[in-house]
């Protein structure tokens, strides 16, 4: 299985950008298969272990998938990049960084494992190479340095996807993102870091403190797409709205629930245009959480070290408990498609899984 989930769930394009270090040759091939990996919690917060695939309801522009559920991912060796902001806001974090050695090792599980750090600031920078030696790595976060004014956090990950390429076949890909929620002065535009993140299979967990307000209304330049009035009946108040009749849905974050009304109120050849402004959007609002929306990873904001030490503690208790759902798109067409999950029999579970991938001609890209 786990050399099957290499080969297909790959969807490795990377993103193209100044500091991405390539000139290693790359396979490159093509595959309908989609593959979204997805953690059930209960309203609790406990993971749901048992399901099986003909409990999940997965939809692909609001069309329904025939799924399949992979076994034992879990046990896949890890390949995951810690990309750290040393620059501007970041640099007064590190100090919340230096202890989190045991609580990476506790991440990573007890599989196989390699793991690298990279530096954020005006530039990305290898502070550690894949090793798969813990001690270094928890040397390397324990030294780290405070680095120039910028925080381009999106070349950041753009270069870590970028490391990711590498990894050996049948290795699972994740980045641990630790930063501030604003981008600043990364080159890479919007529209294909939205783009770049969708092709990749990598899931990112972020962690996240907050941007000051002067940096936040700089992102601020557009706003969020809304519904107009004369479409598609939704809840009172439009499809943005929260429909009263209904519980409140833990997991409907604003771009989740923007991106599902393009679904919904948007004919196909305006769905992919719409989807990504909305994506856009939220970028510019929060980065962290808007790639581990769209990558099917995790969001959580912190304040100081012990909220570091809870978040990683969490993607420690999440990560291996994942499930692998796979389909074969009922309607293939070039673009972005908007992906929705949940469990038929319990919609009270909550799921997390990824919003969005990236097709090119109707097909994956597989690298």
């Amino acid at each position: 299985m786990g050399i099957r989930v290499a080969l297909v769930v790959v969807m490795l394009l990377g993103m193209r950008v100044g500091v991405a270090q390539s000139g290693d040759s790359v396979l490159t091939t093509r595959t309908s298969l989609v593959v979204v990996p997805a953690l059930v919690k209960t309203k609790a917060g406990e993971p749901v272990y048992t399901l099986k695939a003909d409990q999940f309801l997965v939809t692909d522009d609001g069309v329904a998938q025939k799924v399949q559920l992979e076994e034992d991912s879990g046990a896949q060796p890890l390949a995951l990049v810690i990309a750290v902001e040393t620059g501007g806001a970041g640099a007064r974090k590190l100090d919340d960084y230096r202890r989190v050695g045991p609580l990476l090792e506790a991440m990573v599980g007890g599989v196989t494992a390699k793991v690298a750090v990279v530096g954020i600031d005006s530039e990305s920078t290898m502070l550690q190479d894949f090793t798969g030696d813990m001690d270094a790595v928890e040397g390397t976060m324990h030294d780290l340095e405070p680095g120039d004014g910028g925080a381009a956090i999106l070349d950041g990950l753009g270069y870590s996807v970028d490391l990711l390429k590498k990894a050996p076949a049948g290795y699972r890909r994740a980045v641990l993102l630790l930063s501030e929620t604003v981008d600043v002065g990364s080159k890479l535009k919007l529209a294909e870091a939205v783009r770049a993140v969708s092709d990749t299979n990598t899931a990112i967990y972020s962690l996240a403190f907050s941007s000051s307000k002067d940096e936040t209304k700089k992102a601020l330049a557009a706003n969020m797409i809304h519904s107009s009035e004369d479409v598609a009946p939704g809840p009172p108040g439009g499809c943005m709205a929260q429909d009263p009749d209904k519980p409140v849905d833990p997991t409907q974050t604003k771009l989740k629930q923007a991106m599902d009304c393009a679904g919904v109120l948007l004919p196909p050849l305006l769905l992919v245009r719409a989807a990504t402004e909305v994506a856009m959007n939220s970028m510019k609002r929060n980065v962290p959480e808007t790639v581990a929306q769209l990558s099917g990873g995790e969001y959580i904001a912190f304040k100081d070290e012990k909220g570091v030490e809870r978040g990683l503690a969490a993607f420690a208790n999440h990560i291996p408990n994942r499930y692998v759902l796979s389909f074969h798109p009922v309607e293939p067409h070039a673009g972005l498609h908007t992906v929705t999950v949940r469990v038929v029999d319990n919609p009270e579970f909550v799921v997390t899984a990824r919003s969005s991938y990236w097709s090119e001609d109707g097909a994956a890209v597989v690298r």
